[in-house]
């Protein structure tokens, strides 16, 4: 189907009959949402607006029947019948005036397949009372939006704005508009009703709205826009060529965006606006849309340089077009670059803001990286990146605590510098496989939401020892660290071994696993919890975790792990969480580089009596480990006074 796009004013909509079919249901609009249409007409009359600018209603999509005039609303009777009533009690209160819009032609009510007495109960709606109303269900909606509408300009908050309202509406120069989506049926498709149905169930179950890039797909698209005068068949074949060149050029950006490795590269998850079409991340950042513009901001943008770019009625598509191209092909550039993007992705990785700004962040942090890059050679262009990442490390790393909340952002982003860093060490191997296989995963990092955790625990039991679910899984990770099993049979079996033992650390594992034994035969629930106090200090003593050093919130005990992960470690000890992280990496979940190397005791020089405590020497070699990948970008007194060989 060749599908028509385009923007309607007010009065340019009430010249049609609208029709109403029978799959519909009536009119249910709240007071609220009638109210919030009103407000967002108020406000728009009342801003100062660049010349040209204008409010767009959503789309109301319509087909045209036998008559030229006369359509069948697919989508949108709620906010046509919404209009059509605040036209109405415009009439009430400004009587013949109001005909100088519409050029004294009738503003019709629509019309109704199954619900044929709705025209005139619209039509008259001035005259209609509550009792009335409340014979009908259609009926009761109607007239508590009519009532609403006219609460509302009674107001005192609106009642000197009715001129500016009624401008902003009627007005000639289209300040309000409608966007006016046309399916054009396929003649020879006899069953024409069901198009429509289909289409009808897509927009409302699930209350499915069109999205920007859907509406901005159909203007590009529309057959008018590919018409040529010439009659050479050669200039014929190339036009509907160019129309099939950008349709499988769009569905290939829509293609590489779905992949979640790209897609995460340049979009970050906390952003407040979503996409089920990524493609229209691509335009909000060209036409820079932000949380605080209307939904369909970036659609009516896009009209405008269509509308700007016609010559002879034709609009130059293939130039509009050629810019998404380019911009979308930045993107694809740093992409495959492997210094770019990791450098890019961790900026792009560390926007922040509230809701309101986050989106106006990441146009400014994008928009600005993409005009840097031009002009200049790609060296200077990473040039400019690493003083950028300086300026997000901007901060004395040893000084970072994560009790203070304004520190645990700063924390997250060393951390992730040193994971990217260590994995562009890479770079200097000449093996582009393993470049491949080591670029830093971005789409993990986002979408499995990394946290921040510690190394050696808080000694805080509490949230432990007063839920007893946390306390068997406790206890079970406790049996196998210490014996590889959970059953009792081979629990017992493998600790008889220590009988006899004179290892004062086989001696140790021996009592705790006994106590633990003895820990799950207490029937009693108040004696089983004071067993378990007394058993955890001891494990605690065990690994060497009793006590809280100064250190235990600085980043030389902090690490990045994803959430569900760091959900399930609760206040584990080091070998606890040492095991998850080797099994995880078994069965091929990933675990950030610094991460594993770190309980891997990668960065400790020397392992101390057993690779099983995290111990003071370990924590100072890891922090020395960050300071050194990370010493062009942290400042120059944080440079470690010992480098790590």
């Amino acid at each position: 189907m060749e599908n028509k796009l385009e923007l309607k004013s007010i009065t340019q909509l009430f010249k049609y009959k609208f029709f109403i079919p029978a799959y519909q249901r009536g009119y249910r609009w709240k007071v609220t949402q009638v109210e919030q249409l009103l407000d967002d007409i108020r406000q728009f009359s009342q801003k100062d607006r660049e010349k040209g600018e204008f409010y767009c209603l959503q789309p109301i999509v319509v087909k045209q029947k036998d008559d030229e005039y006369e359509v069948e609303v697919i989508d949108g009777q709620q906010r046509l019948t919404t209009i059509f009533l605040i036209i109405k009690y415009l009439e009430e209160i400004m009587g013949e005036t109001i005909k100088i819009y519409f050029k004294n032609a009738p503003v019709l009510p629509p019309s109704y397949d199954t619900r044929k007495k709705s025209s005139e109960f619209l039509n008259n709606i001035k005259s209609k009372k509550d009792e009335e109303a409340s014979l009908n269900i259609d009926y009761f909606y109607i007239k508590k939006a009519y009532d609403k509408i006219k609460n509302w300009f009674e107001s005192s908050e609106n009642s000197e704005i009715t001129i500016d309202f009624v401008n902003t509406l009627l007005k000639s120069e289209k300040n309000v508009r409608v966007i006016w989506y046309e399916i054009i049926e396929d003649k020879s498709d006899e069953d024409k009703t069901d198009d429509s149905i289909n289409i009808f169930t897509r927009l409302n179950i699930g209350k499915i709205p069109l999205t920007n890039a859907e509406l901005i797909k159909a203007l590009f698209l529309q057959k008018e826009n590919f018409i040529t005068t010439e009659k050479t068949n050669l200039k014929q074949i190339q036009i509907a060529l160019k129309q099939i060149q950008i349709a499988s050029e769009w569905d290939t950006i829509e293609k590489t965006l779905q992949d979640d490795a790209f897609w995460f590269f340049i979009y970050n998850i906390e952003n407040p606006l979503q996409y089920d079409n990524r493609i229209e991340y691509i335009f909000d950042l060209m036409k820079e849309r932000t949380k605080e513009s209307e939904y369909y901001y970036t659609f009516n943008r896009f009209f405008k340089e269509y509308s700007e770019s016609k010559k002879d009625g034709i609009p130059d598509i293939d130039a509009i077009w050629l810019r998404i191209k380019e911009y979308f092909m930045t993107f694809e550039e740093w992409f495959k670059d492997y210094e770019l993007f990791h450098n890019i992705g961790y900026l792009i990785a560390c926007i922040e803001g509230n809701e309101t700004k986050y989106t106006q962040n990441i146009i400014n942090t994008i928009n600005t990286l993409k005009d840097k890059s031009r002009g200049i050679t790609k060296i200077q262009f990473k040039d400019h990146l690493k003083e950028e990442i300086k300026k997000q490390v901007n901060f004395k790393i040893k000084e970072l605590n994560y009790k203070n909340d304004k520190d645990k952002t700063s924390i997250r982003k060393v951390l992730l510098l040193f994971n990217i860093q260590t994995v562009l060490e890479t770079q200097k191997s000449d093996i582009e496989a393993l470049k491949a296989y080591m670029r830093f995963p971005f789409h993990k990092y986002k979408s499995e939401k990394w946290d921040i955790e510690h190394v050696r625990s808080q000694n805080d039991n509490d949230n432990i020892e007063n839920d007893e679910k946390k306390r068997e899984e406790w206890v079970r990770d406790i049996f196998e660290l210490f014996t590889g099993s959970n059953d009792e049979a081979e629990i017992r079996d493998y600790i008889s071994k220590y009988e006899i033992s004179e290892d004062k650390d086989e001696k140790d594992i021996k009592e705790i696993c006994d106590k633990l034994l003895d820990y799950r035969e207490e029937t009693d629930k108040k004696q089983q919890k004071e067993k378990f106090k007394s058993i955890y200090k001891l494990v605690q003593n065990f690994f060497k975790e009793s006590k809280v050093t100064d250190k235990i919130h600085t980043i030389s005990n902090l690490a990045l792990l994803d959430e569900a992960t760091n959900r399930s470690y609760g206040n584990a000890f080091f070998p606890i969480k040492r095991r998850r992280i080797i099994n995880n990496d078994k069965r091929g979940i990933f675990v950030p580089l610094c991460t594993k190397n770190l309980f891997l005791k990668y960065y400790s020089k020397k392992f101390g009596k057993t690779i099983m405590y995290w111990e003071k020497d370990d924590a100072d070699d890891y922090l020395k480990a960050i300071e050194e990948t990370l010493k062009d970008f942290l400042p120059k007194d944080t440079k470690p006074a010992v480098e790590v060989k």
